[in-house]
């Protein structure tokens, strides 16, 4: 049993440390060491496993349950950005947002035009749109590839941010436009980072040993090279965030999950909507049957979120929609 108990404290010291690899991605860039950042896609694996082995610990009535408990408190943000349960707020919100990767339409445009119209919301952050939507009352212009805005609000200006990247690689496109909203402008920003080009195919195992072994490495030849791409694209996007004299919202399909590099260098400063005001699970990617929320809302200080809603209802694509209200002055 004590050869057993040893196995067993070995392990939750190796999944704590792996655990503590994931929050470096705040520090530490892709281009500098990707692996952190291929570590917080098993970030809820490495959560459950946590969990599991400090009950262990605590049925065992030893007292190392408790230095793991509070060792576990340092996740508690961490795991919030993926499953949260805030309070419901009461304030009366007057923005509605939603965000959508439509996938170009291929469960339908008419299903899927229909669905938006139904929200009736302010502002639409589209992703994989090929100009092909017509939403009632909100207008928008296909100006880039893959991403579209539409809007109740006046367009006072608009800047494609990714037009001169070093890679130019279509599927990163980033557009910064600015809205006047209730007499005051505001700085929108419609994301879509670098899609990592995996599809199902490449994820399946079929239980051979080698094809598997191989399958994994071809994913992660894919991956790390699009962590570093995904570098310089957000350090584009956070640039012109901090140059902003006036209140952001930033959204869309980042393709990188909470408490990856991705995350921690966009939130700067800014408020998660999800983890303000998101109930239940954040997950917005359903494709592959594992708990990935790569779609997001975050906002200035000055805009407050009173409701989110990943609505798992909906499945005209493989995200989900994210929809969000906001209360601004």
């Amino acid at each position: 049993m004590k050869i057993f108990r040893l196995i067993i404290f070995i392990l939750h010291l190796g999944i704590l440390f792996l655990l503590t690899g994931v929050l470096l991605n705040a520090y530490i860039p892709p281009k500098i060491f990707p692996w952190f950042n291929l570590l917080s896609l098993g970030f809820p694996i490495l959560v459950i496993g946590y969990i599991l082995l400090t009950f262990f610990w605590i049925f065992s009535w030893k007292k190392r349950a408790f230095v793991f408990m509070f060792l576990g408190l340092f996740f508690l943000n961490p795991v919030k950005r993926w499953i949260n349960y805030s309070s419901e707020n009461k304030e009366a919100a007057n923005l509605k947002i939603v965000s959508f990767n439509i996938k170009s339409g291929k469960a339908g445009i008419d299903k899927i035009k229909n669905y938006l119209d139904q929200q009736n919301a302010d502002i639409l952050f589209i992703q994989e749109e090929n100009g092909q939507l017509k939403i009632n009352n909100l207008e928008g212009e296909y100006s880039l590839p893959v991403i579209r805005l539409y809007s109740k609000y006046k367009v006072v200006s608009r800047k494609n941010l990714f037009e001169n990247l070093s890679d130019g690689d279509i599927t990163a496109q980033c557009e910064q436009i600015d809205l006047e909203i209730k007499g005051k402008i505001y700085r929108v920003f419609n994301v879509h980072l670098e899609s990592f080009g995996v599809v199902k195919s490449m994820v399946k195992l079929n239980g051979s040993s080698e094809e598997d072994e191989q399958k994994v490495k071809n994913v992660v030849k894919k991956l790390i090279p699009t962590f570093k791409s995904h570098q310089e694209q957000v350090q584009i996007l956070r640039k012109n965030i901090d140059a902003s004299p006036y209140p952001v919202i930033v959204a869309g399909d980042f393709n990188a999950v909470p408490n990856s590099y991705e995350y921690y260098k966009t939130s700067e400063g800014l408020k998660d909507a999800f983890y303000e005001a998101g109930r239940g699970s954040g997950t917005s990617f359903h494709d592959y049957k594992y708990p990935l929320r790569i779609d997001y809302i975050f906002t200035s200080e000055s805009i407050k979120p009173v409701s989110y809603k990943v609505d798992h209802d909906v499945k005209l694509s493989d995200h989900f929609p994210v929809i969000a209200t906001f209360k601004i002055n």
